[in-house]
């Protein structure tokens, strides 16, 4: 479980595909500390399992469901991702309840400068879409954040200068994918409502 926080901008290092896997060796900085093989850290919001030490260097596997379901396919050498180690027991939750579990992608549509603000428009399906509401939470690449309004199949946020300093959101452009989380406390009400209520 991780808080949306993200600790450090790591540098992909290298990637292998190894038959259906894809290996990835990410330069993770401060992040190593404390990690052990089979720690979970997140990467751009997807939980990985590490696999290796090296050194400040962390290897994840990325399986074949996880590359279908997020954009960790699209990473190459130089790629800079967002890390966060698992949130342990005794910390603050700073910023929401973060599975590492992507529902899906979204699509960057605008970067809107506000003032000392940017909003962050991202258009989303389903999947991730009918769990948002106004003010609710989102975790994109990792990132947690507050959603500032829903339209049909979008949603934006927005981004002080200090997120834009501190992960990966301030290099994104027009077009790029990102992966997504909605609220996990959304997913579970919806589910229960969706057992209780009848169909109409």
């Amino acid at each position: 479980m991780f808080t949306g926080i993200v600790e450090t901008i790591g540098t992909v290092i290298a990637v292998k595909a190894r038959g259906g896997v894809v290996q990835l060796e990410i330069e993770a900085g401060p992040v190593v500390e404390g990690v052990s093989i089979g720690d979970s850290v997140a990467v751009n919001g997807t939980c990985l399992t590490v696999t290796a030490i090296d050194g400040n260097h962390l290897r994840f596997d990325a399986i074949q469901e996880t590359l279908d379901r997020t954009s960790l396919g699209s990473l190459e050498q130089g790629s800079r991702v967002n890390l966060e180690r698992a949130m342990r027991a005794d910390d603050r939750l700073d910023g929401h309840i973060v599975q590492g579990h992507v529902d899906g992608t979204g699509t960057v549509e605008a970067f809107e400068r506000r003032g000392d603000d940017v909003r962050f428009v991202v258009s989303c399906g389903p999947e991730v879409f009918e769990f948002l509401v106004e003010k609710g939470s989102v975790s994109i690449d990792g990132v947690s954040l507050t959603v500032v309004s829903v339209q049909e199949s979008s949603f934006d946020v927005a981004l002080i200068p200090h997120t834009l300093e501190v992960t990966t959101l301030g290099e994104k452009q027009t077009g790029d994918r990102v992966n997504l989380e909605a609220d996990v406390l959304g997913k579970y009400v919806k589910r229960y409502l969706d057992r209780i209520t009848p169909s109409l």
